[in-house]
């Protein structure tokens, strides 16, 4: 009989490191007064949980920790409510594990 041990995806992400481009954001969440759909629906499908509700009830992104796994791309940028860009060479998330 074998036993498996459950790891949660917040287990793994720990172990990733992220090198931080100071300044440089790769994503950027466009001005909004109200948060459209997408928006409120990367609150609850980033695997980084990167994005957060701030208390003007505006959602924000805070990349330090991103997997660079693309869900925003494709929940917010075609919508237009974020822009994406890769990291600059050297930057971004450093994979511990492939």
């Amino acid at each position: 009989m074998t036993t498996e041990l459950a790891v949660r995806v917040e287990d793994k992400l720990f172990y990733n490191r992220y090198l931080v481009d100071a300044g440089r954001a790769h994503i950027k969440v466009r001005p909004h007064t109200v948060p459209s759909p997408a928006l409120l629906t990367l609150l609850k499908v980033c695997p980084a949980r990167c994005y957060e509700l701030n208390d003007s009830g505006q959602v924000e992104v805070t990349v330090d920790g991103c997997v660079e796994c693309g869900t925003c791309r494709v929940i917010g940028e075609p919508g237009g409510d974020i822009e994406w860009s890769y990291p600059r060479g050297g930057y971004g998330v450093l994979f511990k594990f492939g």
